[in-house]
């Protein structure tokens, strides 16, 4: 997260760049709530990103600027919305 002009925090703009399913790159994290070889979990502005594969690597992590990296056999890239807010897509249609 950042902070605006008042001092509040807002949300940094969330984007992922994955290259040949080995180098994923990702703006926007806010935190990273787990991560070991086989699972990758991060919370994003948008929700919670579950990254799984095989040797997966933290290249590189900065909160300050939402950037991570990682490497190895990317073979799934997952959002659970459900924390984020206005919840999920079919939450907000059956309101």
């Amino acid at each position: 997260m950042e902070r605006d002009g008042n001092g509040e925090r807002r949300a940094l703009p969330h984007g992922l760049s994955l290259q040949e399913r080995q180098k994923l790159a990702i703006s926007g994290v806010s935190d990273v709530v787990n991560f070991d070889e086989t699972q990758v979990i991060v919370a994003t502005g948008l929700g919670t990103l579950t990254i799984r594969g095989s040797g997966l690597h933290v290249d590189q992590l900065s909160l300050e600027s939402g950037e991570l990296r990682v490497t190895g056999s990317i073979d799934l890239l997952e959002y659970d919305d459900s924390r984020a807010p206005g919840g999920g897509f079919f939450r907000r249609l059956f309101q």
